[in-house]
């Protein structure tokens, strides 16, 4: 039962930092499945994807400021 609850808890942050994805034939953001977001989670490129994500916010935040 803790280790459910870990695990939801792991996937709930990695959602909030991956954000939503374009469902490009539906044309709609949708959430990350689980297996996404464990694929995302054990790329060596995570670093690199958060980064850019913050980079992205920061122009956003730029733009809009």
């Amino acid at each position: 039962m803790v280790a459910h609850i870990e695990v939801e808890r792991r996937l709930r942050v990695l959602r909030r930092i991956f954000g939503p994805k374009r469902d490009e034939v539906k044309r709609e953001w949708r959430k990350l499945h689980s297996e996404e977001l464990n694929d995302l989670y054990s790329s060596p490129n995570v670093v690199r994807a958060i980064k850019s994500r913050v980079m992205r916010w920061a122009g956003h935040a730029a733009r809009m400021g």
